[in-house]
């Protein structure tokens, strides 16, 4: 099987340019290609994963990766997928992001000896002349095109504003300097990236006279409603401060049955006929196809020791219903009232409901327990004294557990 076959049959093609010459490239190790990544925290979270691993896939065949800061688009946001405007970033808080991001992007991908490159945008957008990016590059843009864009459209209606209408700009300007100065001949993103990947394309094509490609992946972690890399509690990190190994293990660990399969092959590295064999796996199979994909995707952004402990660590809860490694939440005094705090309340500073109502729903429906006894009465009360020293264990359902204690 060659490397685009194993791209296409474990899932990850969305749509391409030109797939004959995309698949030569790719086969026999000829792309040097880019993926973007816009600074907009001081972590990648689990939505930047699979790109990683693509980056990681095709150096191992040969090709070459660049991995694109978005220090300068980053000054003005991707529209893409949003409702509002982004908020506006200092130049200082751009910088540390990037930093951040690239101590962690070395654990996936190999940055000695020219195999891959980690450039910043910024380098050249900052000092671009206004005038000259109008004639040289607004020129080859019909405005009437990039409105129909999917990008654009879901904005319309509560209005874009005209910094945001230059990022299809600014990104297809990317490849076409990435071209240039590297011979960067390939971009890849997310599906949801196709209109302005396309503009990339066409303008080293009608610049340049040269060809170039594009190539989206089929975004699990956001094609699907974005239901993945969400929690009640947030976006789930690839920080460990942000996201400890334990939570981002369950996190993986508890994936919903008819995403698995689909997760492995995307984003292990896990033969393909082994994972086949799991296909027909069914009922505790599956809680076991669930262990597989947690330890392997915790080993590749923690490190073995801390997947082995994550595993262990949720085996106990599982079996015991406490562990040493589980996520921790610490009350403060002013979390109780007259010494005491509801469990409704308990339920959402915890992080294990999104609302009192939630939190209702789910001790009416005997989904909730305190050390290992079931709540049934949504007026149960906990006075602060229980949760002195190693705290009590709050468990809903069958796979969420918190240990809270009192700062």
């Amino acid at each position: 099987m060659t490397v685009y076959d194993e791209l296409v049959a474990r899932g990850l093609i969305a749509q391409v340019t030109d797939e004959d010459e995309i698949k030569k490239l790719i086969n026999n190790g000829k792309a040097t290609f880019y993926i973007g990544f816009d600074p907009t925290a001081d972590s990648l979270h689990v939505g930047h994963f699979m790109a990683l691993c693509l980056m990681k896939r095709l150096q191992m065949a040969g090709n070459k990766p660049i991995a694109l800061i978005g220090g300068g688009t980053g000054m003005i946001g991707d529209p893409t997928g949003r409702t509002d405007m982004r908020q506006m970033m200092t130049t200082e808080t751009i910088q540390h992001n990037c930093d951040c991001f690239k101590k962690q992007m070395e654990r996936f991908i190999d940055f000695s000896e020219d195999k891959a490159l980690m450039v910043n945008n910024a380098d050249w957008l900052l000092d671009l002349n206004y005038i000259e990016l109008l004639r040289e590059v607004g020129a080859h843009f019909s405005v009437n095109r990039m409105l129909a864009a999917e990008c654009y459209k879901q904005r319309m209606e509560r209005g874009l504003s005209f910094l945001e209408f230059n990022y299809m700009i600014m990104q297809s300007y990317d490849f076409m300097a990435l071209f240039e100065k590297y011979g960067c001949n390939l971009q890849f993103g997310g599906d949801d990236q196709w209109s302005n990947m396309l503009g990339g394309t066409e303008l080293i094509r009608r610049k340049l006279g040269k060809n170039a490609y594009a190539m989206t992946i089929n975004l699990l972690l956001n094609s699907e409603g974005k239901k993945m890399g969400k929690t009640q509690k947030g976006a789930v990190w690839l920080d460990p401060d942000k996201t400890s190994p334990f939570e981002f293990y369950q996190y993986w660990r508890n994936v919903d049955d008819a995403d698995v399969l689909k997760c492995i092959k995307m984003l292990t590295f896990l033969p393909l006929d082994e994972i086949e064999s799991m296909e027909s796996w069914q009922g505790s199979e599956l809680n076991r196809a669930k262990e597989i994909l947690a330890y392997e995707l915790t080993n590749m952004i923690h490190g073995e020791e801390e997947a082995k402990k994550a595993q262990e660590a949720a085996r106990s809860l599982f079996s015991s219903g406490s562990a040493a490694d589980m996520p921790a939440v610490e009350l403060t005094d002013t979390d109780f009232e007259d010494d005491s705090i509801g469990i409704l309340n308990l339920l959402s500073k915890a992080g294990l409901v999104p609302s009192n109502s939630e939190a209702r729903r789910a001790v009416q429906q005997g989904g909730v327990s305190v050390d290992g006894e079931k709540v049934t009465d949504i007026h149960a009360a906990y006075t602060k004294d229980m949760f002195t020293g190693d705290g009590i264990i709050l468990k809903k359902g069958k796979k969420n557990f918190r240990r809270i204690t009192v700062c």
